[in-house]
């Protein structure tokens, strides 16, 4: 199993690509782009998230993996561009832990 601080680890990166972006990196290009780059790349890897997972047997499933790989790569381009850190999500995600979705969605007035 892959080591699971791989999202930090990329987060690291990314931060580097937008503090010293070097003359050839696709993060970079995404940053320097800002949300008018980032948000259609987003959109194009939802898009293909929900196609890959009506795909069946175990090439959907890789071909999913994958680009659920290629959506969360993206968003967290976008994270960085907005300065928002992973242990941010980590800790919405820790405050949503063992309530209803529906009861979350409720309190939120949605």
């Amino acid at each position: 199993m892959p080591d699971p601080s791989i999202v930090p680890r990329l987060m690291s990166v990314i931060a580097d690509r937008k503090a010293n972006p070097p003359e050839r990196s696709y993060v970079a290009s995404l940053l320097k782009g800002g949300l008018s780059k980032i948000g259609p790349k987003i959109h194009e890897e939802a898009d293909e998230v929900v196609a890959a997972a009506a795909e069946p047997g175990a090439e959907g499933r890789a071909h999913l993996i994958h680009e659920v790989a290629d959506l969360l790569f993206h968003t967290l381009v976008l994270l960085a561009e907005r300065e928002i850190e992973w242990s941010e999500i980590e800790a919405e995600l820790a405050r949503r832990f063992g309530i209803s979705g529906i009861d979350e969605k409720e309190a939120r007035g949605k």
